[in-house]
């Protein structure tokens, strides 16, 4: 195994990685910026007041991205182990 192919394999799980978390920190980013904005034109200034709205709206993301994430990170295991052999030779 060569430098080049941990890199490859380390480039290809980070991109995984970015691929599954991305919808649930967009969502979590929109949330928080729509409960900002609402903090500042009511004017309630309470650091609590984010945290349920972006657990309910990162828990529904979950629940519609959940399946899509798994098969995902199926293909690239499977993907991984699969090329094993091709790895050792």
């Amino acid at each position: 195994m060569t430098p080049d192919t941990v890199i490859a394999i380390m480039r290809q799980a980070l991109e995984v990685g970015m691929l599954a978390a991305g919808p649930l920190l967009v969502a979590s980013l929109a949330t928080g910026l729509l409960v900002s904005i609402f903090q500042a034109a009511t004017q309630i200034n309470e650091m609590t007041l984010t945290f349920i709205p972006k657990l309910v709206v990162m828990f529904v993301v979950l629940v519609l991205t959940g399946p899509w994430t798994i098969q995902l990170f199926v293909d690239f295991t499977v993907r991984l182990i699969s090329g094993i052999p091709g790895l050792i030779g």
